[in-house]
């Protein structure tokens, strides 16, 4: 893991905002959603990515009664 520098402090909500450059270098923006993992003793915030439920694909996507399916696994679906 890359060390940034930089230090913010958590607020009495607990919320910690992201600087402005790291914000840029990563292309996230006001709304995006962030999923937050952790790691030991490591909190890792990454910007969410939509994917398949089946394989994890990040291409092709099509929407199922509100499932994101890649066109892929829709096609070994409807073969079954």
């Amino acid at each position: 893991m890359k060390a940034t520098g930089m230090i913010r402090q958590l607020d009495p909500l607990g919320r910690v905002v992201l600087p402005i450059e790291l914000r840029r270098t990563l292309d996230i923006q006001p709304k995006d959603l962030l999923e937050i993992f952790v790691e030991g003793n490591s909190v890792i915030l990454r910007k969410h990515e939509a994917a398949c439920q089946f394989c994890g694909a990040t291409h092709a996507l099509v929407s199922f009664k509100d499932k994101l399916i890649c066109k892929h696994c829709l096609k070994e679906l409807k073969d079954l």
